[in-house]
């Protein structure tokens, strides 16, 4: 996981996650065959009409992307959150790491739903600056099976938020990533931003005792480092929010805390030191009815139950 920010004073240098190695160069391709005799033509060919220039290609459009939305926790990142059907009155959602629960790490198989909370979070707007400070009602949901996530319900509403402060929540994206696509890892606590790509999905990637399902693998320029925990993972083309980042190998080690590694499909393990990892948020999204309310026997919902 990536560590608290709090709980890794003592090892500032093992927070740096270095990027990953560079990408090998690929040799060119040479031949040792001889070259191909030239010919003289008997006659030259008619000269032909030059090619119509093909239409060029238009970049596909980035959203500006912001710290408006985002809060500061005491010891992560997060952010205040809604799913595409949630309404202006629902009680607003922020969401953050299972790993950063003011009551500690929950054990593997350990789900927890409307327990009581009156955690506070720091509000910020575009630049950065705290506007005021959220409060929490419950946390709605956490768990660190299959995914690392906690949802809390605050104690104003979406439109309340907006009035109060200009702010809008960002939107769950209800798809699954895409591999390649760029996006930002947007850190409330460090109110710093990291930029890179979509490297691929992981079937399985394990850290101490927890496992995580189709996990998010960055590419090497997303370093991202302790108190970025619960940061929102936005897509730069369509705004919204794709994954939750939750940890990195920092040592190189073997599936040990803070030393994730990847399982696939046929157990084979692989490890990549100093590339960071996030949780998918899409499977949130069919587990939120009517009043932003946790429900988890609703159709589609895959997130581990009680």
């Amino acid at each position: 996981m990536k560590k608290s920010f709090v709980g890794a004073l003592g090892a500032v240098s093992a927070l740096l996650l270095a990027a990953a190695g560079a990408v090998p160069a690929v040799a060119a391709q040479t031949s040792d065959a001889p070259a191909a005799p030239v010919t003289t033509p008997a006659k030259a060919a008619p000269a032909k009409a030059a090619p119509a220039k093909a239409a060029p290609v238009k970049a596909a459009p980035v959203k500006a992307v912001t710290f408006a939305g985002t809060v500061a926790l005491s010891n992560c990142s997060g952010s205040v959150i809604r799913t595409p059907s949630s309404q202006p009155n629902d009680p607003a959602l922020v969401l953050s790491n299972g790993h950063c629960l003011e009551s500690g790490f929950p054990g593997p198989g350990e789900v927890i739903v409307d327990q009581p909370s009156t955690r506070s979070f720091s509000l910020l707007n575009a630049s950065g600056s705290k506007v005021t400070t959220l409060r929490a009602s419950k946390v709605a949901y956490a768990t660190m099976t299959d995914t690392d996530i906690s949802i809390y319900q605050l104690t104003k509403s979406y439109a309340q938020i907006q009035s109060g402060y200009g702010i809008s929540a960002l939107t769950l994206n209800d798809a699954h990533p895409t591999q390649g696509s760029a996006i930002k890892v947007v850190s409330g606590y460090w109110k710093r931003t990291y930029s890179c790509n979509v490297d691929g999905f992981v079937y399985r990637l394990k850290e101490g005792d927890w496992t995580w399902k189709d996990s998010v693998r960055y590419t090497s320029s997303c370093n991202t480092i302790g108190g970025t925990s619960g940061s929102p993972v936005i897509d730069t083309t369509t705004g919204k929010v794709v994954a939750v980042n939750n940890t990195g190998n920092e040592d190189g080690q073997r599936c040990t805390e803070n030393n994730p590694c990847e399982v696939d499909q046929n157990g084979n393990v692989t490890v990549r030191q100093g590339i960071n990892y996030a949780q998918e948020t899409y499977i949130i999204v069919p587990c939120i009815g009517a009043g932003n309310k946790i429900d988890l026997s609703r159709a589609g919902c895959t997130l581990p139950k009680p």
